[in-house]
């Protein structure tokens, strides 16, 4: 990146794009944007062409910036004579304002290619050109087509397809908070896959995760690599967020099991929180020295996101186990968190998970009631509420975790099979609402947390 933000570095990571992923929803339940939500679902659209195995499942770790020594960014930029090489004259007069396509471009090596961003808006360039609003969205949407179809021809940059544990989980979860807002099928079931690939082919009860679970060039010689604690934070993190879409136990199970062995195997019963590795069998000098990871630098830091994912569990178990944990884990930076900056971002998410009390709303129902609670549960963005959908028949008891289990099905309206909405937190469920408009206030106004 340059300093003006202008000139990327062109490298594409699956962990930048689902991190972008969430912030883009949660932008988007925030503000109510548009524009956020066509970002995540174009997102979204991107990852499925080119970060992902849509045969097994699984994402793509990154795709490179360039092609050789001599190109930097080629493939993604433009000069003004390649746009209206593919372009009617209308088209690239629009395209050249929307996205600032000059002669003179931004890169070094090639001024003539330029970094394609949105310098005007659509109805900035209405007012400029005389060109109707509708009529400068379809000339847009024309363009994008025909430059994309173009570029495609254009030898494309390598794609690492290595599935790694970490990195999947963090894509696994940004696709099912975005299927979660958007209603979004494809993206859901997508993670869903994804998901049971990385537990079936990468998740050993005695062993543990691994690393690793396919690499890029089939024909290389492979070796098993254990797992660190990005991988078992970021997966406990997942299989929550699966249990969360699904209802399906199987995924809470998988959860606490990857937390408990993320525990035995990394956390300091001396001096709290979690080493970034378990302890090397072999000796290997400074690279075997293992630290406590607390810096977001590029991917959320393990310790933090291992705190946030115990805390969930805490809330989903009654278990304090998970809670002294997550505080030894917190305590250990505290001193200290603000001299990080942003780079202590997750930290502070972390703290207030730990914080506030957690919100789980449950909503059973299998009607157009159900529906409609569940939209008005998942609309807005709060910080450590969950939304669980059962159906109206489901055994209820049976796929809830020990906490609600104890409570949700003893609701006069749940054994009656109505549709209703119950918020709990602090381990207290309030009287069931059938009204999606109270509901939503309910969470907004901030008593789902006041338990």
């Amino acid at each position: 990146m340059d300093d003006h933000w202008g000139v990327p570095h062109f490298e594409k990571m699956c962990y930048d794009n689902s991190e972008l992923l969430k912030n883009y929803v949660h932008g988007h339940q925030a503000t109510g944007s548009e524009f956020f939500a066509a970002v995540a679902r174009d997102i979204i659209r991107w990852i499925n062409e080119w970060l992902s195995d849509q045969g097994q499942g699984g994402f793509y770790a990154s795709q490179d910036a360039d092609i050789s020594l001599d190109d930097d960014g080629d493939y993604f930029t433009w000069t003004l004579e390649e746009a209206q090489a593919v372009l009617t004259e209308e088209e690239a007069q629009v395209a050249s304002l929307h996205y600032d396509i000059n002669e003179a471009g931004e890169m070094h090596h090639n001024p003539e290619k330029n970094v394609l961003y949105v310098r005007a808006s659509v109805e900035e360039i209405a007012i400029r050109t005389g060109i109707p609003r509708e009529r400068v969205q379809a000339l847009l949407q024309a363009a994008r087509e025909k430059m994309y179809a173009a570029r495609l021809q254009r030898t494309a940059p390598y794609v690492d397809k290595t599935v790694y544990v970490g990195w999947n989980s963090l894509c696994i979860s940004a696709y099912l908070t975005a299927a979660k807002v958007f209603g979004l099928e494809a993206a859901r079931h997508f993670a869903l896959r994804s998901m049971d690939r990385i537990l079936g082919e990468g998740w050993n009860p005695d062993s543990g995760l691994l690393h690793v679970i396919a690499y890029s060039d089939a024909s290389a010689k492979h070796r098993q690599v254990d797992g660190m604690l990005d991988d078992y934070a970021f997966t406990v993190i997942a299989c929550l967020d699966a249990y969360e879409a699904t209802a399906d136990l199987s995924y809470f199970n998988f959860a606490k099991n990857i937390a408990d062995a993320m525990i035995g195997r990394f956390f300091d019963r001396t001096g709290g929180g979690f080493w970034d590795t378990a302890t090397a069998e072999k000796p290997l000098g400074v690279l075997g020295t293992r630290r406590k990871p607390f810096q977001d630098s590029p991917t959320p830091a393990g310790n933090s996101v291992a705190a946030i994912g115990l805390m969930r569990l805490y809330g989903y178990t009654n278990d304090r186990t998970y809670r002294d944990r997550a505080e030894e884990t917190i305590e250990v930076l505290a001193g200290v968190a603000g001299k990080y900056g942003i780079f202590a971002a997750t930290y502070g998410i972390a703290a207030v998970h730990f914080s506030q009390a957690h919100t789980q709303v449950v909503i059973v129902g299998n009607d157009a009631l159900a529906d409609q609670l569940h939209a008005a549960a998942v609309k807005d963005f709060l910080l450590g509420k969950s939304v669980l959908r059962l159906q109206a028949n489901q055994a209820v008891a049976a796929n809830l975790p020990p906490a609600l289990a104890a409570t949700i099905p003893q609701v006069p309206a749940v054994s009656a099979g109505e549709s209703v909405a119950i918020v709990c937190s602090s381990f207290s469920c309030k009287p069931p609402i059938s009204n999606p408009e109270e509901l939503a206030a309910a969470l907004n106004s901030g008593e789902s947390q006041s338990g």
